[in-house]
């Protein structure tokens, strides 16, 4: 444990935020779930704003890297973009 009370409140700070962190990156991999098992092209149209903010907030905050962010909704766009193709065919 710390001594210095700047450092014990360092400690306090610290777990605030990682639990706080930990439920914004736990509700983001849920709402990518969600939109990857969607089959319905005018679903996943209306869903994939909001999953996008929230992993721009993600990066933002840097708890994700921003690459990561980018990956992340360009493949999400890509498998919407997909659904649209399987339902011509």
């Amino acid at each position: 444990m710390p001594h210095h009370k700047s450092a014990q409140k360092r400690m306090r700070q610290d777990e605030k935020r990682r639990l706080s962190n930990r439920y914004y990156a736990k509700s983001t991999r849920t709402a990518i779930k969600k939109l990857r098992k969607t089959h319905h092209k005018d679903e996943a149209l209306a869903m994939y704003p909001q999953v996008a903010s929230m992993i721009d907030k993600l990066a933002k905050r840097h708890i994700i890297h921003k690459n990561k962010a980018a990956r992340l909704k360009s493949r999400l766009m890509e498998h919407v973009n997909s659904l649209g193709e399987k339902a011509h065919q």
